[in-house]
């Protein structure tokens, strides 16, 4: 392969900034490409960024894509009592979906971003053939941002670069302080980009605009012990906002829409063993059963010992351990070591 074309993707901040910068150096054609959502605070100053890299910044909308994609699915996915992680569906369909896509069709051979997360492709592997592709833990675990990026197919990961994924936050800090680099956001939304409001209810019910629905709050044996105001201001394993007294906290336990019911339950009965997954998309052998994986179920969780049977795009998985708040609409993301396997959505 001769030298590539290779697009970064600037969001102004630090991380995209930095691996502008690394791109350039390892790179003979390089371009950069921000785009916007909509959903954008304040304007993220393009010139600033060309004249930082020494490369042309192109500028792309994608305010619809991004709503049909993103907003209406994560709008949706809660109403329908689920809890949906937005940030695993706009990689897959808008960064590394029509993102690349645009990137291509401008003449990259390669999308490059500020992930810290590892891919093994034929850029990093030049022995790998085209389409033998899989990702990998990036090496600072603090930063370690695989569970977001665990739906990308092979023929996605097979065009992607990640400048950062051998580096630590506290690297990228330091190579920006020594090169002079600027970013033109003064820091990185840990947060859900698109909402601004205080709460996830308060965000659905200006887009909506929802009347409250209130309903009756069950334990596990189905007595009433309170009521609700509505349905998606909860999420499983969620202590904040039912207000009922009991000897110890309630947790939500289980979402029901079809009775308008919230179950809730005291900690101790809130692990579970077992779940079932759909959508999976995987990117590693064709086995339907394997054993001794990791399984993350959030962002956050440490992972759990389990086994994944397997059928097609459905699975089901058996937990050594009881795990708490198994949350139907996040992503269930499947390690063998520091490898991603694949990710499916919790049902």
């Amino acid at each position: 392969m001769g030298s590539p074309v290779v697009a970064i993707a600037l969001s102004g901040g630090v991380d995209s900034l930095v691996s502008g910068f690394l791109i350039k150096q390892a790179y003979k054609e390089v371009f950069g490409i921000h785009f916007t959502t909509g959903y954008e605070t304040r304007p993220v100053d393009t010139k600033a960024l060309e004249t930082q890299l020494g490369f042309p910044v192109h500028t792309m909308d994608m305010s619809q894509i991004f709503e049909q994609e993103v907003v209406d699915y994560f709008i949706s996915t809660y109403m329908a009592g689920k809890t949906p992680n937005p940030c695993l569906i706009c990689n897959e369909k808008i960064k590394f979906g029509a993102l690349l896509s645009h990137a291509v069709k401008l003449g990259a051979d390669a999308l490059a971003t500020g992930h810290y997360a590892t891919i093994v492709n034929r850029f990093s592997r030049p022995d790998l053939p085209p389409g033998a592709a899989w990702l990998e833990k990036g090496a600072d675990p603090k930063k370690d941002q695989s569970y977001f990026l665990s739906r990308l197919r092979s023929d996605q990961l097979d065009r992607l670069i990640f400048p950062l994924a051998t580096t630590t936050k506290t690297k990228v800090k330091e190579i920006a302080r020594k090169h002079g680099l600027v970013p033109s956001v003064p820091s990185e939304s840990q947060d859900i980009c698109f909402i601004h409001e205080t709460s996830f209810a308060g965000f659905i019910n200006r887009k909506k605009g929802l009347d409250p629905s209130p309903g009756n709050i069950v334990d596990a044996d189905g007595k009433i012990v309170g009521t609700h105001k509505g349905l998606h201001t909860f999420t499983v394993g969620q202590r904040r906002g039912i207000n009922v007294p009991a000897p110890e906290p309630y947790y939500v336990r289980r979402i029901n829409m079809a009775d308008n019911t919230l179950e809730v339950c005291f900690k101790k009965d809130l692990g579970r063993s077992e779940m079932d997954v759909d959508d999976i998309i995987w990117n590693y052998s064709d086995k339907t059963k394997i054993l001794n994986l990791t399984t993350k179920i959030r962002y956050a969780h440490q992972g759990a010992d389990s086994t994944l049977t397997r059928k097609g795009t459905k699975g089901h998985v058996h937990f050594n351990t009881p795990q708490n708040a198994i949350t139907p609409g996040q992503g269930a993301v499947f390690y063998m070591g520091n490898r991603v396997l694949g990710a499916g959505i919790i049902q």
